[in-house]
């Protein structure tokens, strides 16, 4: 069941929230004020939040959260570093990679620690695509599509969540860099055998990446990260895309599961034949698609097939970003996002102060 927070007087304009992002390549940490679109400034903290038999470390989170949140605070000034009046902590919003389902020591562990640490009583903990979700479209109905090394969609009508694929490379994330390169690469690997379906100019940029063709094996399997070696590849496939049909059609195919992942998650609304049809924005974030018009043009046809009442739109910000909204919409008591036990977690505030 999705829990809520009791109604509370709403936060001053003036009063200070502050927005995490944790992912696989470190973790940020932002300072903002409530009425004040953007951060006011932020930390970037280099180490990844460790991740273990009990799911994310919610102590080595804690470890690199506070201090870098303490001295944003302390750089704000003394409202802000003893918390108290309207320049206070208002809310506090962290989105983690793997927080769905790796969570629960961070959803057990976290509220009662911030509000020891910072004295924060509002906090949010959110998924990473929840975070995206909202730095990319705000707090209306639409959808997103996160991708980068993996491929994630997520929407929402404003009433529930929808997913689709972020299943990881073995199982899915189909679409995103790590299936790219990995396509790119048999591509490559096919042409230096002589088989159908090969590319010698895949092959061609495979030596010059990785060296001889037959060592890659050796390579590749031995190592811890995989996926991110699979998607360095990706940009090489769409480098030769314009002058080798092999990878064009491989963008084409990665193009059709980006869309098929988005129209499943897309707010719909009753056609006049009484079918459901997909509606509202879809904004593509992520490092996938700084490759452009290569994957980016695909994309909006394989859309416009499969969704046509959806329109493709840029992201208005990135996930810090919608960390940040996120506790400015707490703080104000203006959170419209559904809330969900494990996408976006809210602990309930009780008589004084007391939390369930």
């Amino acid at each position: 069941m999705a829990t809520s927070v009791t109604p509370a007087v709403p936060a001053a304009p003036s009063a200070y929230v502050l927005g995490v992002d944790s992912g696989g390549s470190g973790l940020r940490v932002a300072l903002g004020r409530v009425g004040t679109s953007g951060p006011l400034s932020t930390v970037l903290c280099a180490k990844p939040v460790r991740t273990g038999t009990g799911g994310i470390d919610a102590g080595h989170l804690l470890e690199q959260v506070l201090p870098a949140a303490r001295e944003l605070l302390r750089q704000a000034g003394p409202s802000a570093a003893d918390g108290a009046g309207t320049g206070g902590v208002a809310a506090l919003a962290i989105g983690a990679a793997g927080m769905a389902t790796l969570g629960d020591r961070l959803r057990a562990e976290l509220p009662g620690a911030l509000a020891d640490a910072l004295g924060v009583r509002r906090v949010a903990l959110a998924a990473d695509a929840v975070t995206a979700y909202a730095g990319a479209v705000g707090q209306r109905p639409g959808a997103v599509v996160a991708g980068g090394t993996g491929m994630i969609a997520l929407g929402t009508d404003l009433k529930e969540w929808r997913r689709a694929d972020g299943w990881g490379h073995l199982l899915g994330d189909s679409g995103g860099g790590a299936w790219i390169g990995r396509a790119g690469l048999d591509a490559a690997m096919r042409a230096h055998d002589g088989r159908r379906g090969g590319s010698p100019a895949l092959l061609e940029r495979l030596r010059a990446v990785f060296g001889p063709a037959e060592e890659l094996p050796g390579l590749l399997y031995p190592r811890s990260d995989r996926p991110a070696v699979l998607a360095s590849f990706a940009p090489e496939v769409a480098a030769c895309a314009g002058a080798d049909a092999i990878a064009a059609g491989i963008l084409r195919q990665a193009a059709g599961h980006v869309a098929e992942a988005a129209a499943a998650v897309c707010p719909t609304t009753a056609g006049t034949d009484g079918t459901r049809e997909a509606t509202g924005e879809v904004a593509l974030t992520g490092g996938l698609f700084r490759m452009g018009e290569p994957l980016l043009a695909p994309v909006r046809e394989e859309l416009a097939l499969l969704a046509p009442g959806a329109r493709v739109t840029s992201p208005e910000g990135d996930p810090l970003t919608g960390a940040l909204r996120i506790a400015q919409a707490l703080a104000s008591d203006e959170l419209r996002l559904p809330l969900h036990p494990t996408m976006l977690f809210v602990p309930r505030e009780g008589p004084a102060g007391r939390r369930g």
